[in-house]
């Protein structure tokens, strides 16, 4: 049945109103039907009693008691055909059908002494059976029973005929308010579904991000209400979201502000530190792990406020590529020689893959994954550098724990951290953001995972034609 069903509301909408109507109509037509046929038969019942008792009574006062044949005779003739006249053994009967009479409306007459009626169908024809006792009325007015019984059969073949007509009448009226009843439903379906897809359109719009759009309330009924309602809503979210695009774009200043005037006293401060390391070794031993502590952490807010720089260009879209002829495999390995990781990490590339790119980008890429790899995973680090027809992939895989499944979709998330106990690491929490969004500034993609083998796996792939 759920198959069956429509799942529009448009068809569901006429489907039920066309139902309920036309179950409407044929039910009125049929109650109507069925009252009329009852009416009907019921007069035509009456009117044939009617006319036997007034034959009788006519007759009845000219007849002498006991009678005998002829007057037996007489009375059955003025009944008509198909009628019985009995007088203790000796009866006058006419007619073919006289033997439907039954014993039960026979053995009726006489013990209730009245006029008694029985509808029967024999022959696959419908008739009316009548019994009449004949009563002797005295002077006093006091009825006595004669002795006399009358009978009557007659055919009810034309009423049956009438009430059939009235049922195909009834039929027929339920069949013409089919196409009515479809027709109005389409009519009551349109004013119900026009708010309706005006709200569907609101929220197509809202959903396309026009958080601007809504929809007229029209009448006062549930349908008003909700328009208004999705409008309260809109406006709500409307509100809500200008409210923290605000916040973003006031963060983000505030970020490249703070970056930028940090810049000059960190240049100062890494001058200094400069110096002091190389006084470092001349120091007592408590002051050169103080010195080599500064080192590290003016070090690691250098690299955090470039991060933030980087990042603030790419939020405020001013982030562009120099492009020029790589060799790919060529500047995986200078990176990799450049921090001193060759003899860390094993490399597999071709010998030659020359894509045009950003190399300063690609080189900021590559030394965050192999950097994470070799933090957080386990040796070995591989990379492996692939070319195809349609892009040039660089996978990047350890050997460690992996990443847990509530981490990945949070992996290039900016400052998450998959343990918030974990101890400090010389990463500003932005690199793997940032090569993403290098990745993406070349029309390629990153994407996290785990190795088959066990550790994490990172895939970086770029487009082979120009980037844009």
């Amino acid at each position: 049945m759920r198959r069956l069903w429509p799942r529009g509301l448009r068809a569901r909408l006429l489907v039920a109103f066309t139902l309920v109507t036309v179950l409407g109509a044929a039910a009125a037509a049929w109650s109507s039907a069925g009252s009329a046929s009852s009416s009907l038969v019921e007069s035509t019942q009456r009117r044939l009693t009617e006319t036997i008792a007034g034959q009788i009574t006519a007759i009845a006062p000219e007849l002498t008691y006991p009678p005998d044949q002829e007057a037996l005779d007489r009375l059955r003739g003025a009944v008509g055909d198909d009628a019985l006249v009995t007088y203790g053994t000796a009866a006058s009967a006419s007619g073919s059908e006289v033997p439907l009479l039954t014993p039960e409306l026979r053995a009726a007459v006489r013990s209730r002494a009245r006029l008694v009626t029985q509808r029967i169908t024999a022959e696959g024809r419908p008739w009316l059976l009548v019994g009449m006792p004949v009563v002797i009325t005295a002077p006093d007015g006091k009825r006595t029973p004669s002795g006399v019984e009358v009978y009557a059969v007659r055919d009810l073949s034309a009423v049956e005929q009438q009430v059939g007509d009235l049922t195909r009448t009834a039929g027929i009226t339920t069949a013409l308010t089919l196409p009515v009843t479809a027709l109005l439903a389409l009519l009551a379906a349109r004013g119900v579904l026009r708010p309706v897809r005006r709200l569907r359109d609101t929220a197509r719009r809202l959903a396309a991000g026009d958080l601007g759009a809504r929809s007229e309330p029209r009448g006062a009924d549930e349908l008003a209400e909700l328009t208004v309602t999705i409008n309260e809503m809109a406006e709500s979210v409307q509100t809500s979201m200008a409210a923290m695009r605000q916040m973003q774009a006031d963060a983000r200043r505030f970020a490249a502000d703070v970056s930028h005037e940090l810049r000059t006293p960190l240049s100062t401060l890494t001058a200094v530190m400069e110096v002091l390391s190389a006084a470092a070794d001349g120091m007592e031993p408590d002051a050169r792990e103080s010195a080599r502590l500064a080192i590290t952490e003016t070090a690691r807010l250098v690299r955090l406020v470039e991060d933030l720089m980087e990042v603030s260009r790419f939020d405020a879209g001013t982030a562009q590529l120099h492009l020029e002829d790589v060799d790919v495999p060529t500047a995986v390995r200078d990176c990799l020689r450049a921090r001193g990781w060759l003899g860390r990490v094993e490399l597999d590339a071709p010998a030659a893959a020359v894509l045009r790119l950003d190399r300063r980008r690609l080189d900021v890429i590559v030394a965050n994954l192999v950097g994470n790899a070799l933090r957080h995973g386990a040796p070995p680090v591989r990379v492996r550098v692939r070319v195809s027809e349609e892009d040039l992939s660089v996978v990047v895989t350890d050997h460690g724990p992996g990443l847990p499944r509530e981490v990945l979709p949070h992996v290039f998330d900016r400052f998450y951290k998959a343990d918030a106990a974990r101890t400090r690491t010389p990463g500003s929490g932005l690199g793997l953001a940032i090569a993403r969004e290098n990745a993406q500034l070349h029309g390629g993609e990153l994407t996290a995972g785990n190795d088959e083998g066990g550790g994490a796996r990172f895939v970086l792939r770029l487009p082979r034609e120009e980037a844009r």
